[in-house]
């Protein structure tokens, strides 16, 4: 298990250095730079900025100055911030990202999963085609029209919260942009539990649990649920990219200053750096969460061999 993660540790780094490559040289393909604005800069002015940030230098140096600063942990100036630097935007955005993507993916997992257990337990009853009904629903609508729908019902309708904004520490800020976030990812995993499980409880040894005369919850808990989990625990890492990228909208539009946020507005302000930070922060936690859903797979089979 060690070496598995020592080798998935080692393996991230060469990814990461070519996202970085990636992203540095095809955000500066695309037209338009950070200095551009509705009325064009003088000539001068416009050759003091790009000497003062360094764009004036070939590609090349840039590039290898701005991998030199990541050696140092430094992502360099924001260029539409001029008082903030992309490591004070990140560290004051993630934790609001991480609060709001950590609340969604667990809402969805453990949503779905009591959701998809208890369709399938009640399999071809009324309460399993309802809930399914419902998750093919959730599954077809995205969450950047799932959210201004919530908001539009309780928030303008009902008064119940607060449509966008972020006021600090105040919790209802965060009810819709959560439930928007996680209710896609809730109803693939119910579907997925659902399923599975009922593959499982059709398994030889089920029967021979029931046969045992074990009584049926102790079979379901501690016989059939683990197994019928592990393509549910394979799904986590694409639930969280799926979250990673809906927070890019959803942030947006709820008015909260997360790095979903300052990625999109970077994106539209040519900010490169910004832009970069970003795209930095989040390729890491993806690379994260997929050594993560890796250990819990072979967490929940002890027949997956990771040293090999």
């Amino acid at each position: 298990m060690i070496r598995y993660f020592l080798v998935r540790l080692g393996g991230a780094i060469p990814t990461l250095l070519a996202i970085v490559t990636l992203s540095f040289f095809l955000i500066r393909i695309a037209p338009g730079g950070p200095f551009d604005q509705e009325q064009t800069l003088p000539a001068d002015v416009m050759a003091n900025l790009n000497a003062t940030y360094g764009l004036d230098q070939p590609l090349w140096i840039q590039y290898g100055r701005y991998v030199g600063g990541l050696l140092h942990g430094d992502f360099g100036p924001s260029f539409r911030y001029r008082d903030f630097t992309v490591t004070e935007l990140i560290g004051e955005g993630l934790p609001i990202s991480l609060t709001l993507g950590a609340l969604a993916l667990g809402i969805a997992l453990i949503g779905g999963v009591a959701t998809g257990a208890a369709a399938a337990l009640a399999r071809g009853r009324i309460a399993d085609h309802l809930t399914m009904g419902l998750a093919v629903l959730g599954i077809a609508v995205p969450s950047f029209v799932l959210l201004p729908a919530l908001g539009l019902l309780f928030g303008i309708y009902l008064h119940w919260l607060p449509v966008a904004g972020w006021d600090r520490g105040s919790v209802a800020d965060l009810v819709l942009p959560v439930a928007a976030l996680s209710l896609p990812p809730l109803a693939t995993i119910a579907r997925l539990t659902r399923g599975n499980l009922i593959e499982v409880m059709h398994s030889p040894f089920i029967r021979a649990a029931f046969a045992k005369g074990l009584p049926r919850r102790t079979v379901v808990l501690r016989h059939a649920l683990r197994p019928a989990l592990i393509p549910v625990a394979s799904y986590l890492a694409p639930a969280a990219a799926m979250v990673m990228s809906g927070s890019l909208v959803v942030e947006t539009i709820a008015g909260l200053p997360g790095i979903g946020r300052y990625l999109v507005q970077g994106a539209l302000n040519r900010d490169y750096t910004l832009v970069l930070g970003m795209v930095i922060v989040y390729s890491t936690m993806l690379i994260t969460m997929g050594l993560l859903v890796d250990l819990l797979i072979a967490a929940l089979d002890p027949r997956v061999r990771l040293e090999t």
